[in-house]
């Protein structure tokens, strides 16, 4: 069988991409190019979207010479562009926290990467990348499932691929943690065994993206009161806490915006909670549960949660604990009791 490799010039995807071809996999390695030359970068900022890319890519090139495969940089900037930067800086810019990881999982690098390569004359039966995760098949339908790495997972980005792309996916460090993938790396001194693990698509200043120049407005609480001054409710997210250069008895939250007035709503930690919110765009590749668990951000730890239909495309789900941050445009991912990912949403 061939197995085309996403390859980000990290450990994770060189390790997958190791593992396969010992298991006797025709393997060919990959990688979607997203840096665009015309766009502005700041140089010591990392990310899967930044002008580091140019050295990943030659570190990917590199790694598969070391471990014999071929190699091939597929050109995914305008679909990356069209359909997760310009997706992301209208979100941003409507008062919502969008999550890019999310849209280019799902449209770019398992649609548009092996679509590219398809389209460069590379045959290959499956796609493998370093994801976290694990694929599951249940009544002839397909799903995703946590890592066995809790640090590690990565289900909650990968929430909504289509059956049809479950079907062709590999994920070979799904039953790994990740120390044991440093020591195969090392084991095998390949040329990214200790490369830093990669952070957010952009750890810069956001506004390198939006491209907004500075606009004077106010801070304020639910009442009106004024807290101070910022320059331009862009430059923050729901629940932030720091960097607002406020001096108050207690710690404020951001609370939400009024784009209009470009008013940037905060409030002290007990207007900070939620106990339910609804979803939109769903996913769900079975039923929508009544109990279940949930996530609504990577990292947190699986919730207990009641679901309802709330609308033709709308869920309710309500919170057994109360949630603190809940940023409109982020997601709401659903698990069953044995961390199998049901669906999800965005939420409104």
């Amino acid at each position: 069988m061939k197995v085309l490799v996403g390859l980000s010039g990290g450990v994770d995807s060189a390790v997958s991409a190791l593992l396969l071809k010992q298991a006797g996999y025709e393997v060919v390695g990959a990688t979607m190019r997203l840096f665009d030359k015309d766009q502005v970068f700041k140089e010591n900022v990392r990310g899967c979207f930044s002008a580091h890319q140019v050295s990943d890519i030659k570190a990917a090139e590199e790694l598969c010479s070391q471990i014999g495969i071929p190699y091939q940089v597929i050109d995914c900037t305008d679909v990356y562009r069209q359909l997760v930067l310009d997706n992301f800086k209208s979100e941003y810019l409507s008062g919502r926290t969008p999550n890019p990881c999310v849209q280019c999982n799902s449209k770019v690098k398992f649609n548009a990467l092996p679509m590219g390569a398809k389209k460069a004359g590379i045959e290959f039966d499956k796609f493998a990348t370093g994801h976290y995760a694990r694929i599951i098949q249940k009544d002839n339908i397909y799903f995703v499932q946590t890592g066995i790495d809790e640090k590690k997972d990565q289900s909650y980005f990968l929430y909504r691929l289509t059956q049809d792309q479950l079907s062709k996916i590999l994920f070979p460090l799904g039953e790994y943690e990740k120390s044991q993938v440093r020591k195969i790396a090392e084991k095998h001194q390949l040329i990214v065994s200790q490369k830093p693990d990669s952070q957010d698509f952009y750890t810069g200043d956001l506004n390198d993206i939006l491209q907004q120049p500075d606009k004077k407005g106010d801070f304020v609480d639910e009442t009106g009161k004024i807290w101070g001054h910022h320059n331009g409710f862009w430059h923050y997210t729901i629940g932030q806490r720091k960097g607002l250069g406020i001096a108050a008895p207690e710690p404020l939250y951001v609370l939400g915006f009024n784009m209009e007035k470009n008013q940037v709503i905060l409030g002290f930690a007990d207007k900070n909670v939620c106990s339910q919110i609804k979803a939109s765009q769903l996913v769900f590749n079975g039923d929508i549960p009544q109990r279940c668990f949930a996530r609504i951000r990577s990292s947190q730890k699986l919730t207990p949660v009641s679901v309802e239909l709330s609308g033709k495309d709308e869920i309710t789900v309500h919170f057994d604990i109360t949630q603190r941050g809940i940023a409109s445009g982020q997601s709401v991912v659903l698990y069953d009791e044995n961390n199998v990912v049901l669906g999800g949403g965005i939420i409104l």
